[in-house]
């Protein structure tokens, strides 16, 4: 609680929403238990070589006729039977089919830690487009609240030079119905903020309680603005080469498609092994106790000693007809591998071209960024010029209108294009093979 308390009263960075998203979401969360079913699938496999060890106790009351286990012949006197077995058993020669699907269950977890990789980046680049969309959102809001001041000032201004008869009656009317529409605005992107806030807080697994104490974290997520120029030199200092379309490290997708490829292949080869005969070996120790009731019997230790037996046995199976089970199974395990293969090549192909669309993205984006920029700065100066000659009678107030909402137009795209090139940076590096996180 005090963690958290302190997490809700700070500043958070677009890395720390992350990885507290990668800590906090369900679905990751529901992942890893899954891995941990993986995990025992593995155990379950290594305990398959270990023998198999069975204890066993029986009793029996014989009453009527019966045959007396010491004699072997009828009797009409009641008795009682007790046996002990403690016997061991271990599968020599299988087809492999245990080995198999001991590599298949190593291949399923190293899947499994490739999944949840994959998950987790795209739940962090998931956090990071939220993230950008907030901090746009909030920029679009106080561009807005930013004209409404202006263009209330602009108003009062007019009232005055209309008292004086320097404007008309008109143009107060026109900067009122600008100034409503400046609140429309400011209304509409405050909504739009919003629902970018509840759905960076869903995907961060962040409490959507109103409740504003440090437990119910409400409204006390605060974010810091993201510098590109951080990104761009993020992770490690060299890039790392590329490799079949994607990163000199396998992107997670990548990796979930090649250990299923394992997977599918151990799994065929397991299939395989069912036409092999099985051999398999054990060994046991018995014995019994009697007692005719109402009648002297032996005393319980020396039975114990006197009736025990060992003894050992080798099984040799061989598969004859099992009704085509095994050459279905094994048709079924070679298509899932081909499919697997497909998926794997299928995969790359969409990581490719990904890779290179991302990699335009960016170069647009930073383009669109340095042009933006000398856009405002023109789009500023026209607006300042304008407003210096509506002052001054030398422009109408549509003028002044149209010049404020271009620039504020701008500066939205502007912000706008920074964030996109702030994404598409991380994405380019993220197939570059540099980390998420």
């Amino acid at each position: 609680m005090l963690c958290q308390a302190a997490m809700a009263q700070t500043e958070m960075s677009v890395t720390d929403c992350m990885r507290y998203a990668v800590e906090h979401n369900h679905d990751v969360r529901i992942s890893q238990l899954t891995q941990d079913s993986r995990l025992a699938d593995r155990t379950a496999a290594i305990g398959a070589f270990m023998p198999a060890v069975n204890g066993q106790i029986g009793a029996q009351y014989n009453f009527g006729r019966a045959i007396d286990p010491e004699t072997n012949t009828y009797t009409n006197v009641n008795t009682f039977y007790n046996g002990y077995t403690v016997s061991a058993s271990l599968p020599v020669f299988d087809g492999f089919q245990r080995l198999n699907q001991l590599r298949a269950a190593k291949a399923a977890i190293e899947m499994g830690r490739s999944q949840i990789q994959a998950q987790q980046d795209e739940l962090a680049l998931q956090v990071f487009e939220a993230y950008c969309n907030v901090l746009y959102y909030k920029g679009t809001c106080a561009m807005a609240e930013e004209k409404q001041q202006a263009d209330s000032l602009t108003l009062r201004q007019t009232q005055v030079m209309c008292e004086v008869g320097q404007k008309s009656e008109a143009d107060v009317a026109q900067l009122e119905a600008q100034l409503a529409a400046d609140e429309y605005e400011i209304s509409r992107q405050e909504s739009a903020l919003s629902t970018a806030w509840l759905t960076l807080k869903q995907l961060m697994g962040w409490s959507l309680s109103p409740d504003p104490s440090p437990e119910g974290k409400g409204h006390e997520l605060r974010l810091k603005p993201i510098d590109i120029s951080d990104l761009q030199t993020e992770g490690v200092s060299t890039p790392l080469p590329f490799r079949g379309g994607v990163g000199g490290e396998a992107v997670g997708a990548e990796a979930v498609a090649i250990h299923n490829v394992a997977v599918s292949r151990h799994q065929l080869n397991v299939s395989r092994g069912a036409l092999f005969p099985s051999l398999s070996v054990g060994a046991g120790v018995n014995t019994t106790y009697n007692k005719m009731l109402h009648s002297p019997t032996t005393a319980f230790h020396e039975q114990m000693k006197n009736n025990r037996g060992e003894y050992v046995y080798a099984t040799l199976s061989i598969p004859l007809f099992n009704r085509l089970q095994a050459i279905t199974n094994i048709r079924k395990q070679r298509n899932n591998l081909r499919i697997a293969e497909e998926q794997l090549a299928q995969k790359r192909d969409e990581l490719a071209k990904l890779q290179l669309q991302a990699a335009n993205d960016c170069d647009g984006y930073e383009k669109q960024t340095r042009q933006m920029q000398h856009k405002v700065t023109a789009d500023s100066l026209a607006y300042q010029l304008t407003l210096r000659k509506y002052e001054e009678g030398l422009s109408s107030g549509i003028d002044v209108q149209t010049t404020s909402a271009t620039l504020l137009q701008s500066k939205a795209q502007l912000l706008q294009c920074r964030l996109m090139w702030a994404l598409k940076q991380k994405l380019v590096n993220y197939y570059k093979g540099f980390p998420i996180l």
